[in-house]
């Protein structure tokens, strides 16, 4: 069954995430009896992830946003810094807190300061007596942005009528934590922090380290919302790209390809055709919409020059012409505090030759092997205030994935994997991570028109920080979600009959310590909510 058919006809993102925050675990001897069936109200949003960890010290709030969204006009107003909070902070946290209720699309939004954008975030879709939810994000590395006063601004693209009648309301506040005693003022953040608004960037001649960061996504409700299932042009299936769905998130510097990157394989709230798999529990980064991180030290000589360069980034895959990608991109740039002008060179530049196959084999059902990925290394030195500083970045992507279809594209099935290994060594310490997304999931329509999805997905990353052979710290991620519900396709609400169980588990351990809980839900009520760390 076609994936864009079936989502106009129960509801799919239409366009414009953060942490979402659950409330306390249930104790085992107030576990709730779920319904039959999902009824009229569920169980506010939660997602197992960690909460900012705070340092307990004075702390002031600034109201950053105050919007009810109906339509496509964005939120616009002015920003200061709380002067009773000076700038010594030891961390900034911005919480968004939305309400919904009624019948409404999942939409995607996002919130800029000074131009940067800060914020990339999806809405849940709410039940008819309405939701609550709320967002939580680290912004410490936005100092340069937040130490000062800026425009805001805001959009969650919306559509409000008879039929979709909720107004997505939502309040955005900055937490400003300061530095006291043996708390110490954030480390390590960026000196500059600049939006990269027409493809041109020009950097303070003393600049010796270079971030990007891109938060890319697959969105509009078009095919490259569902970009991982599209089909090379000759497989007859509904949503098709020349090439396959192979996609590679790129940044290149004055024409000179500078960054790759996997792009993480988002599903939004009405995603793979059935909302009630999301209702309480959200895909992974759904509303946390973490940015592709590129670091682009290698080529700070070059940008150092006192002119303006073109920075611009493209998704390698899309079909020419064919829209549906967002890719806001900020450049955080550190400072030599000791030199007026660092000078230095791009030393090596060798990108591996893109692979790409994708290749339909028709049957019963029909089927696309894909398989592709591409290598890059770039290295440069800088001669800084405190001696020369070599630093070689290279990143390796990979892609492999299998989709399978029957007649009417039911059943409508897909296994696939994304490896992104990037190791950036710099003098004598080198940062290995090794990031690798999952999907797993199959649609299925059955004679009395139910339709049922059963769908996994994995977000993991390692990461070791080596110096001399001697490892300094590391760290693991498994975020892994679940989920299987059912519904009757065509007939009112109250007459869909609705099943579906979901689960998250999020894990991360390692040289800063332990965190691990799971969730699991039942018709849209939570029934297990553990923690293990």
């Amino acid at each position: 069954m076609r994936q864009r058919k079936i989502m106009s006809m129960i509801g799919g993102l239409t366009l414009s995430a953060g942490l979402l925050l659950a409330g306390p675990a249930a104790h085992a001897d107030e576990a709730p009896v779920p319904p039959a069936e999902f009824t009229t109200d569920w169980h506010d949003p939660v997602t197992a992830g960690p909460p900012v960890a705070v340092p307990g010290t004075r702390s002031c709030e600034v109201t950053l946003a105050a919007a009810q969204f109906r339509d496509f006009t964005p939120y616009k107003g002015s920003y200061a810094p709380p002067k009773e909070c000076g700038t010594r902070w030891n961390k900034v946290v911005l919480r968004l807190e939305g309400k919904v209720k009624g019948r409404q699309y999942d939409r995607l939004g996002h919130l800029s300061v000074g131009g940067v954008e800060i914020l990339r975030t999806s809405t849940p879709e709410p039940s008819p007596e309405g939701i609550t939810w709320a967002v939580e994000k680290d912004v410490t590395r936005y100092r340069d942005t937040l130490s000062r006063p800026q425009p805001v601004e805001m959009l969650i693209g919306n559509v409000v009528n008879d039929t979709y009648t909720g107004v997505i309301d939502v309040r955005v506040t900055l937490t400003f934590h300061t530095a006291q005693g043996t708390v110490k003022p954030a480390a390590g953040t960026p000196d500059r922090v600049l939006p990269l608004t027409d493809g041109t960037l020009t950097t303070p001649r003393n600049t010796e380290r270079v971030l990007a960061e891109v938060y890319a996504t697959g969105s509009g409700g078009g095919c490259e919302e569902f970009w991982y299932l599209t089909v090379p042009d000759a497989a007859p299936y509904s949503c098709k790209a020349t090439d396959g769905p192979y996609r590679e998130v790129q940044i290149s510097v004055d024409g000179k390809l500078a960054g790759i990157a996997a792009p993480f394989p988002h599903v939004w709230t009405g995603g793979w055709s059935n909302p009630f798999l999301w209702y309480v529990i959200p895909a992974p980064r759904a509303f946390d919409v973490q940015p592709v991180v590129y670091d682009l030290t290698p080529f700070a000589a070059v940008l150092n020059d006192g002119r303006a360069h073109r920075v611009e980034v493209s998704v390698a895959g899309v079909p020419a012409g064919q829209s549906g990608w967002s890719v806001p991109a900020n450049v955080l740039l550190w400072q030599d505090e000791g030199s007026t002008v660092v000078t230095g060179a791009l030393d090596r530049h060798e990108s591996g030759t893109p692979r790409n196959s994708s290749v339909h084999t028709p049957g019963s059902p029909d089927r696309v092997d894909t398989a592709g990925g591409h290598t890059l290394t770039v290295a440069g030195h800088l001669n800084t205030s405190h001696g020369r500083v070599a630093t070689t970045v290279t990143r390796t992507v990979e892609n492999t994935s299998a989709h399978r279809w029957g007649a009417e594209e039911n059943p409508d099935a897909l296994t696939a994997s994304w490896t992104d290994d990037e190791t950036v060594t710099t003098g004598r310490t080198a940062t290995r991570t090794h990031r690798t997304y999952t999907m797993d999931g199959e649609i299925t329509i059955d004679s009395g028109n139910r339709l049922r999805t059963v769908l996994a997905i994995g977000d993991r990353a390692a990461v070791d920080v080596v110096r001399d052979g001697r490892r300094l710290s590391w760290s693991r991620l498994d975020d892994s979600y679940t989920g299987d519900a059912a519904f009757t396709l065509g007939v009112p609400r109250e007459e869909r009959h609705a099943v579906g169980t979901s689960a998250e588990r999020y894990r991360l351990h390692g040289s800063a310590g332990c965190y691990d809980r799971s969730l699991k839900t039942v018709q849209g009520t939570l029934v297990e909510d553990l923690r293990r760390c």
